[in-house]
Order: structure tokens, then sequence, then C-alpha cells
């Protein structure tokens, strides 16, 4: 082999090492950058339903392109300093919500239910509700639709005919006035201070809603969208005494379950209209004082452990049985359901409708499917912890500090 030939094989031999070699550390980096998303996403944002963390990155002419969305600036900012330490250059092209239109980014639920679904369209899955009141932050708006976050951190898409938004400024004033919450069942309010005038809109119970006023035995109250109407005072008790008043005693946590007996099952129901079994005992604690995580397997993560053996004797009314598949060698544990314990062996729940179910293995009524599938019991009232806000520490739907007299 002449010279001129060794000369160019090894030059050949020599671009082909490089390309490898840039190859492979091209493969290097895209392996660091996506280990990177999946390590800040399983730190800042392991359930999608309360944190949003949605980053890809592609590469485009040797630089690396961040696409994508989220609610965590931190969690951006951790990505983009573990990118920089392994000095790997890049464009960031994500979009940090909320995204602040005309500078609102907060939102007030103007009905009575709103209807939350896992897409912003009317076929997607109901995810979860929100009622009348309901402070919103919204993430984002699309033609018709808002992304928004609730104040038990559930991320969901809603119809924009269902809220008003706000901007920071509006919100604190709505903050700072009187309020009311209904606590009849079903009922309606009124043009006029007269249940035989015309109706302004359904109110189911749990509604948050403005005081303006009295008037021959009606509360005048307003919309989040300003609209006016009256209600029976009877139905309805001021927001701060009520939630001075409730705490979450079994005898309450009872007896307000019992009032939805017969409701009917609704996937993703949270309200009296409707409810799947975790949006029961949502909705149950709520009325009394404290909001509890969406989801039964949200909700099993709170409290304290009471039972996990089938030993119902240290059960008190109020604590909540979690059924499901227990955990194998090959698979996880699933939570699919969660009723309440009311005492003497039997818990009520929705399942098909609000019922009470038995747990007494002798007697007639015996729900034995349930029984099969139980996995533990956990006690959350009077307990603290991630997941657990009682209404009458925070101002979530009123700043205590900022109350008037009602006008009368």
């Amino acid at each position: 082999m002449n010279l001129l030939k060794r000369i160019h094989l090894f030059s050949l031999l020599g671009i082909l090492i490089l390309a490898s070699c840039n190859e492979s550390n091209n493969k290097k980096e895209d392996n660091i950058a996506e280990a990177y998303i999946a390590d800040i996403k399983q730190e800042f944002a392991p359930d999608k339903r309360v944190a949003l963390f949605d980053i890809d990155v592609e590469k485009l002419e040797g630089n690396y392109i961040l696409r994508g969305e989220s609610n965590l600036p931190d969690a951006v900012s951790a990505l983009k300093q573990k990118l920089d330490a392994e000095s790997i250059s890049y464009t960031d092209s994500i979009q940090v919500l909320p995204v602040k239109e005309d500078g609102k980014s907060r939102g007030l639920v103007k009905i009575s239910v709103a209807n939350l679904r896992g897409k912003g369209t009317h076929s997607a899955e109901l995810v979860t509700q929100a009622m009348l009141g309901t402070p919103l932050t919204i993430l984002k708006h699309t033609p018709g639709w808002s992304l928004i976050q609730t104040p038990e951190g559930y991320i969901s898409w809603v119809d924009n005919g269902g809220i008003v938004s706000l901007t920071d400024e509006e919100f604190t004033d709505w903050k700072a006035a009187d309020k009311l919450i209904y606590l009849n069942s079903y009922g309606a309010s009124y043009v006029n201070p007269d249940t035989k005038s015309q109706v302004v809109s359904d109110l189911v119970a749990g509604n948050i809603i403005e005081v303006v006023g009295e008037r021959n035995g009606f509360y005048e109250i307003k919309y989040p969208d300003g609209k006016k109407a009256f209600i029976e005072k009877e139905k309805a008790k001021p927001y701060l005494e009520w939630v001075a008043s409730v705490d979450q005693s079994e005898e309450d946590l009872v007896a307000s379950a019992k009032k939805m007996m017969g409701s009917p099952y609704l996937w993703g129901g949270t309200s009296p209209k409707g409810m799947d079994c975790s949006g029961f005992t949502k909705t149950v604690f709520f009325l009394n004082g404290l909001i509890i995580p969406r989801d039964a397997s949200q909700q099993i993560h709170t409290g304290e452990l009471v039972d996990s053996t089938k030993n119902f004797e240290n059960l008190v009314p109020g604590d909540l049985l979690f059924f499901g598949k227990k955990a194998t060698d090959t698979s996880k544990e699933r939570v699919v359901h969660v009723g309440m314990w009311i005492g003497d062996n039997k818990f009520i729940h929705a399942m098909g409708d609000v019922h009470i179910s038995n747990m007494d293995t002798t007697a007639d009524d015996f729900d034995k499917y349930n029984y099969d599938r139980y996995l533990r019991t956990k006690r959350i009232h009077d307990q603290k912890g991630p997941g657990l806000t009682y209404l009458a520490e925070t101002d979530i739907f009123m700043d205590k500090s900022e109350a008037q007299p009602l006008k009368k």
C-alpha cells in the first residue's frame, strides 16, 4: 500500500473514531437530560393530579430545546441547574404556569357545582367537582376552557361558563367580604325575599356565598359574577359563625354522612347531586370544616393507622376504611374504595348510592365483598399533617381580619 493510500486510510479511520466519539457523547448527553427530567418529576411532581411537570427535551442542530409546561418554578430551576452543572447547552422554551391573561390568575366557581374534567372538553372524564364559591388558581386559558387548581391542589379543566376570572386585587376584595355557607342538602335562591318569586339558581350544601344584607327572614346574597338573589336564613349560616362551631366530632360526622343517604353514585362527583366513594368522604369532612385530599389513594396517606387486621374494636365513628388489592411480590397495592365508620360494626359509603354496610360476619346483611377486600383504617379527624386543612385555621374562603357586620 503506497503512502498516499495509507494517509487517506488513517484519516478516514480518525474521522470515524471522532464521529463515533461525538455520537457517543451526544447519546450520553441525551440520556443525562432525559434522566434529569425523570428525576425532577419524581422529586417534585410524583402525583400528576396535584402537580404539573410535563417537560420534554429535543435536540435541534446540536442544541437542546426544553419544551413543555409546569406550575412548579422550583422544579424548572432545579432541572436547569442540573443541566448547567453538566455543561449541557439548551434553550429554555418551558412555559411556567400560571399564565396571567389581563392580570387574572385567580378564579371563583359561580354555579352551584362545576364539573372538572381531565381534558378541556365535555366528553372528557369527570375527575372531580368544585362548588359555588370555591377559590381557584387559573393556570391557563384556552377557548372555552381553563386549566385550574383547587384548594386541595387538584389540577383539572373547567368550562369557562362555570367560573369568573379575577385579578389578585379583586380576589382580595372578595375574600374580605362577609360570607355564608349553605347547609341545606338542596335548595334555591330567589329574585325577591319570597320563595314564590323567580328562582335565580339552585344551591347545594357546602356552597360559599357572599352576603350583603338581610330582609324579611332572608339573606341577600351576591354571586361571584355580581348577580344578586335571596335565600332563606334557616338554610344557611354566617361563614365565620359556622367555621367556629364545627369540630369534626363523631356525632356531627355521622349526622352529615346520613343526610346524604340514597344520593346517587357519580364517578368524579363531590356534591350532594352525586358522588363517588372518595367524593362522599371528602364532602362529609368539608361540611365539618376539614378539607381532605380528593381521592381514596390520596386520603389513605393522611392521619394515623388504626387497624389493618380486621380488628374493628378500636374504630370510632369518623374513621375511614380503605379497600382494594394488597401488594404482592409482583404488584403494588391498589386502593379503590373508601367508606366511613359509624359504629356498631357498620360503615357508610357511596357504592351504587350512599348506603350503610355491615362488617359483622354473623349479620344477615354482612358485606362480604368489601370485607374480603379490606386494607386498613385511618383516623384523620383531630389529626395534623400534609393533606389536612382545617378551615378554622386558614383564610381560604374569607379573610377573618377584614370581616364586617352584616347590613340589615
